[in-house]
């Protein structure tokens, strides 16, 4: 039976030699399959306070252009470009002696016109005084009283072209609408301006400065429950200018627009900030943090944590032996990249961020920390 027994293997032998098999790998024990590798971070308790991050745009809180309302020659400047300047300061000033002719003339004949109607009430006066005496007629006194309206009607005509004229006069003048910046002017003296040349310069309020950015309704309504749910004042709005620095001074929701965009479900909020510096250009580019003052700390995941189906949000869990688990969360909002989860963690849970494809719930995984990430 033995000798039998060693004839079998012996075939058996041959038989794996002629395929080719080496002898080692004919006994050797199959490789086991290495444990997927993901990243993992555990649940924790954070003070975020309602906030959220927004791109935004500053806008000067005063601008206009500066135009020419009456046509001239441009002889005078009174500004230096990009420099600041005080309210009724002037900037430009149009040759005026046209329009001083003019409002000599409109003097002159306001003049001739009142003479005339002095005249007129006169003869009125004494048609009237004669008529009660029985030595005129109801006629002569009809006549004198329409030539004293008359007159009168002239003067009120004549007034109004002196204070067009004067109006004009004023007109060649263009000064400061208020406290400011003005920047490049468009035309150098000498130029022929007037209302069809365009703008003669632009100039903007900076300080205080407003800032404007569109927030999605869903997060408004979130941002204010939560300060409402704390009992904080108002949020707080700082800026991040694009060279990555923190703005100095924090800013102000004054107004929030009363609709809702249809196209992008947001609301557009503006900021007003104190701008001493300068620092703020109108149309900056600006990161807006909306900040509500809340204290107290919540149970937070890194955002990438969140996974999301038809049945809601989930995370992925693993436990002290590496086995994962699926948990349905409750999660509030989303701050500073992180999610606050009000329901389905605990403390200390850890959660898989990195990976999460390669784990399927009741299997094994290799977990590394984030931190050895």
């Amino acid at each position: 039976m033995i000798l039998r027994h060693n004839l079998h293997l012996g075939a058996a032998a041959c038989l794996l030699a002629c395929l080719g098999i080496p002898a080692a790998a004919q006994t050797a024990t199959p490789a086991v399959a290495p444990l997927p590798a993901v990243i993992v971070a555990p649940a924790t308790l954070a003070e975020l306070g309602a906030s959220a991050r927004f791109n935004g745009r500053a806008k000067a809180t005063q601008k206009v252009d500066l135009r020419a309302r009456v046509s001239g020659f441009l002889v005078e400047k009174g500004f230096k470009e990009g420099s600041m300047v005080i309210q009724g300061q002037m900037l430009f000033r149009i040759d005026d002696a046209e329009y001083k002719a003019a409002l000599a003339q409109a003097d002159a004949s306001v003049a001739a016109a009142e003479a005339t109607l002095k005249l007129a009430n006169l003869e009125f006066q004494r048609q009237d005084e004669l008529f009660k005496r029985n030595t005129a007629t109801q006629q002569n006194v009809d006549r004198t009283r329409a030539d004293a309206d008359k007159a009168q009607a002239d003067v009120d005509r004549l007034k109004a072209q002196r204070d067009a004229a004067a109006l004009n006069l004023s007109y060649t003048i263009i000064a400061a609408p208020f406290t400011g910046q003005v920047g490049l002017s468009a035309a150098d003296l000498g130029t022929l301006v007037g209302p069809d040349f365009g703008p003669l310069a632009t100039i903007a309020q900076s300080d205080p400065i407003y800032v404007e950015f569109p927030v999605p309704e869903r997060v408004l309504l979130e941002t204010e429950a939560a300060v409402k749910a704390a009992g904080a004042g108002p949020v707080a709005i700082s800026l991040t200018l694009s060279d990555g620095s923190i703005f100095p001074h924090e800013g102000r929701i004054d107004f929030a627009d009363i609709a809702v965009s249809e196209a992008t479900d947001t609301v557009l909020v503006r900021a007003v900030f104190d701008n001493p510096e300068g620092v703020l250009r109108d149309g900056s580019l600006v990161s807006v943090t909306i900040k509500g003052k809340i204290g107290g700390a919540e149970l937070t995941v890194p955002q990438q944590a969140i996974q999301r189906d038809v049945t809601g949000a989930y995370v992925l869990t693993v436990a002290d032996d590496g086995t994962v688990a699926r948990k349905p969360v409750t999660v509030s909002r989303v701050a500073q990249g992180a999610a606050v989860v009000t329901e389905g963690l605990s403390e200390g849970e850890m959660v898989i961020t990195d990976g999460v494809n390669k784990a399927r719930p009741g299997a094994k995984v290799d977990a590394a920390p984030a931190e050895a990430n």
